[in-house]
């Protein structure tokens, strides 16, 4: 004799008739477990950004970005059965006795509503983006109390239901802990690492210039040649990077090439090999010389695209520390962090890049705009010249050009006591004279002067002149007929009135 089945029955002792039938439930567990990878997913990226606050440092890698791209793309798919399933359980459910129920549906309803508003606050996709900081914060705030509301809400509105079936939950919480677990040893990898090979004689390589990497390691030349994407973002300050002497710096100018050639004949002819030349590479040649290219005395100095890129943007942008004014390119450069998909062709996945840039800047901005990047210091590496006598075995040291005293001992400067004039307010760095502010919707552009007008610092907007020490930019002026010395003073960017 069989047992009866008993009917299932509410809290409340009445009985109870399912208010999810056969067509929603798979739909519901789509959404329970897609929920449960994002709360794995978002609890990582709530850490790394926790540990960026207590730090005080960016703390973001590559790996964080594949979690950033992971939990955009899971939002996104999950946006429209959230939509379906709430709104048809809603309306299957509206007139049952359980009122309780009910009302922590709606309101549960509302969290995730919440949690998708907010969520589209925080992202960039295409010419849609919200600017406004205020706004962005706020939404993120939304976007990280909602789902630990909308969490408390869902377990209210089942205890308004029948008994819940926990043991689902711990089930799915032993892969969920598993994944946190991944996410957090997976943080610290470094793809640039993998495979990359260093130069036979360590940093000595880079000698007689003074410029190193960071690991003593060559930077695959790709990585220092990607001005196109810079253009991407950046059109305004492509311009002005593209009509620079800087993008003239190598083996596209005829009179480098001359003057190089030379160098790297004699050198050969004298010691063996073309080290002499490296002195100049590491102000001129950074693309071939940190690739390693430039070493070999057969390199096509006309063919080779890394001899024709110049000093590219990236280059500037990856030094991450002056190591002393001496000049003689005395800096330290690392391979740039890039973004997933930064390489990529397939449309879709530069999509991908593009939007995780606009979304999570932060990485961006830690990899290319390093604080030193704003100081006359940053200017010295290649402004300021010695000659050793690993180049030509004269004196073990020959002063050449030399820019970055000539601009501490000018008044412009606030430094130069024997100076016979001195401006209003002194220049703290070269940025003041050479990169005027240009009104600009590139992305990077915000309100210097908080009168509405965004704008960017235009690289370069100073033509480029060469002048016999210690005349300093601010000591000259340009005329129709080339440079003289100024005269008189005259009104203009370094301060003359």
């Amino acid at each position: 004799m069989s047992t009866p089945v008993l009917p299932v029955r509410d809290r409340a002792g009445r009985v109870y008739k399912p208010a999810i039938g056969s067509r929603l439930r798979p739909l519901l567990w789509v959404i329970l477990i897609g929920f449960a990878l994002l709360a794995a997913n978002g609890f990582y990226l709530s850490s790394v950004t926790a540990l960026t606050w207590y730090l005080g440092t960016t703390q973001q890698t590559f790996f964080y970005m594949l979690m950033v791209a992971l939990h955009l793309f899971l939002g996104l798919v999950l946006v429209i059965p959230f939509l379906i399933f709430g709104f048809a359980h809603l309306a299957t459910s509206w007139k049952r006795p359980n009122k309780w129920a009910i009302r922590y549906g709606l309101i549960l309803l509302g969290a995730g509503l919440v949690t998708l508003a907010s969520g589209f606050i925080l992202v960039r996709i295409g010419g849609f983006g919200v600017r406004d900081a205020r706004i962005r914060n706020l939404g993120y705030w939304f976007h990280v109390v909602a789902p630990l509301v909308a969490v408390a809400l869902y377990v209210k509105h089942r205890l308004a239901g029948p008994r819940i079936r926990w043991e689902w939950t711990r089930r799915l919480a032993i892969p969920v802990v598993g994944f946190v677990a991944i996410m957090v040893l997976l943080h610290s990898q470094d793809p640039r690492s993998f495979g990359v090979k260093g130069p036979k004689e360590g940093k000595q390589y880079f000698f007689p210039s003074e410029a190193i990497t960071a690991n003593g390691k060559f930077i695959p030349a790709k990585t220092l040649m990607m001005d196109q994407y810079c253009l991407e973002c950046h059109k305004d300050a492509y311009d002005g990077w593209f009509h620079s002497a800087h993008r003239r710096s190598s083996f596209n100018n005829k009179a480098y090439l001359m003057s190089v050639r030379e160098t790297r004949k004699v050198s050969l002819e004298r010691d063996g090999s073309t080290q002499a030349s490296r002195w100049c590479a590491g102000c001129h040649d950074p693309v071939p010389f940190f690739s390693g290219e430039f070493d070999d005395p057969n390199f096509d100095d006309v063919h080779n695209p890394t001899g024709q890129v110049g000093i590219t943007c990236t280059v500037c942008h990856v030094i991450t520390t002056v190591n002393d004014t001496r000049g003689n390119s005395a800096y330290t450069v690392e391979e740039p962090q890039h973004y997933p998909f930064a390489f990529s062709t397939n449309p879709i996945l530069k999509w991908v890049n593009l939007t995780l840039v606009k979304a999570k800047p932060e990485m961006h901005k830690k990899t290319f705009l390093k604080p030193i990047v704003k100081s006359a210091e940053f200017c010295s590496v290649c402004h300021k010249v010695g000659l050793p006598f690993a180049v030509n075995h004269y004196k073990d040291f020959v002063r050449g050009q030399d820019h970055y005293n000539s601009y501490l001992l000018s008044g412009v400067s606030g430094h130069g006591a024997r100076s016979f004039y001195y401006p209003p307010v002194a220049k703290s760095n070269y940025d003041e004279c050479h990169m005027d502010l240009l009104a600009s919707n590139d992305f990077g552009a915000r309100d210097f002067d908080d009168k509405g007008v965004r704008q960017i610092h235009s690289p370069f907007t100073t033509r480029h002149f060469y002048w016999p020490p210690p005349l300093s930019l601010c000591d000259i002026i340009p005329n129709e007929r080339g440079i003289r010395r100024r005269s008189r003073p005259v009104p203009d960017r370094c301060g003359w009135e």
